[in-house]
């Protein structure tokens, strides 16, 4: 499992013109995708990490701020575009694999106290953020 993680002052995801998810204070937006081979225990160590990364003003974490967190579905992270111009997705895992890890991501964080907003799984997502410092990391899982 893979997220790509940036630190924002806010984001939103709108799907057909209608925003599905926002947070309007500073937190984290994490763009999630799944391989193949991932499993719920993956998923549950991403949102540890996300919930406890201390990427925030005065490297703090969403833990110690309560600030929320903004998590989109994304399965291009396993693109592979080594080879030729046309990336590959062979390394993305098929949707029926990788929603349930990224709802399993989504509820862990939850059951760790923190304010989650999403996408919509396999829709057509406008991500919209402002990063601020700016700060993006990325996770491995």
């Amino acid at each position: 499992m893979r997220a790509v993680v940036q630190r924002v002052s806010h984001a939103s995801v709108t799907v057909d013109g209608e925003v599905v998810g926002r947070i309007t204070e500073p937190g984290l937006a994490a763009l999630v995708g799944v391989t193949h081979t991932d499993t719920a225990a993956e998923a549950a160590r991403i949102a540890r990490k996300l919930w406890t990364l201390r990427i925030l003003e005065d490297e703090r974490s969403c833990s110690d701020t309560g600030a929320p967190l903004l998590v989109v579905s994304q399965f291009t992270l396993y693109g592979d575009a080594r080879k030729g111009r046309r990336p590959t997705w062979q390394a993305a895992a098929p949707g029926p694999v990788a929603e349930p890890l990224v709802d399993a991501v989504v509820k862990e964080l939850r059951e760790l106290g923190a304010e989650v907003a999403t996408g919509v799984f396999g829709a057509k997502m406008s991500v919209a953020l402002t990063n601020e410092g700016p700060f993006t990391v990325i996770l491995e899982a």
